[in-house]
């Protein structure tokens, strides 16, 4: 048993417990160099999607099968922007997000090099818009904690768990962030992905 056990799992590389049930996807943060100064691009996202319309965010998307996430991360991005993966560098991967909706996102962060050779697909995209870094790494979110919470499926089989009806589910706190400049207000997933590359370069 013992040398089978070591077979099996000897290439193992472990990921998210539950993974295999959750969308996954990538997202690059590009950030373009204007006058000396760096500015994160934004999109806002068309108003005729069926998913999350005139929300600002990232390029990205889901990954495919046999897609590796900094491929996925490449290929949304040309296809959102209209560019070239030449126009592309990739400088880090940054912390895996796992929301409570299951999904898994893989952020990216790099340049983009050349601003004015993109072409927005219209059909994904509105329009872009620059935040300076400055002004984000300034200006401290506004933040608000909500609770997330276990609520068990009507058919819930308490007479397999102590103190069946009873039993106290732990509950847990989630936080929305708002980042504005200008009209535009930066929140949800984009928000906390945003959060996170701030805090490693304060």
């Amino acid at each position: 048993m013992n040398d089978s056990l070591k077979e099996l799992l000897k290439n193992y590389k472990p990921y998210i417990n539950g993974h295999e049930s959750m969308k996954r996807a990538s997202v690059f943060i590009p950030i373009v160099k204007k006058n000396s100064t760096n500015f994160i691009v934004f999109e806002v996202r068309s108003k005729t999607l069926r998913s999350q319309p005139n929300e600002i965010s990232f390029p990205g998307g889901i990954i495919e099968e046999n897609e590796t996430p900094v491929c996925a991360c490449i290929r949304e991005t040309c296809e959102e922007l209209g560019t070239n993966e030449s126009n592309i560098e990739i400088i880090s991967e940054l912390d895996l997000f796992v929301n409570h909706s299951d999904i898994i996102i893989h952020p990216f962060v790099g340049f983009i090099h050349n601003l004015e050779i993109l072409k927005p697909n219209i059909d994904e995209v509105d329009h872009i818009f620059l935040v300076p870094l400055s002004h984000l790494l300034e200006n401290a979110p506004l933040r608000y904690k909500n609770e997330v919470r276990v609520i068990p499926n009507k058919n819930f089989p308490y007479n397999l768990i102590p103190n069946k009806e009873s039993y106290k589910f732990k509950s847990g706190n989630y936080d929305s962030l708002f980042y504005r400049y200008n009209d535009y207000v930066i929140w949800g997933i984009t928000g906390k992905i945003l959060e996170n590359f701030l805090s490693l370069i304060k």
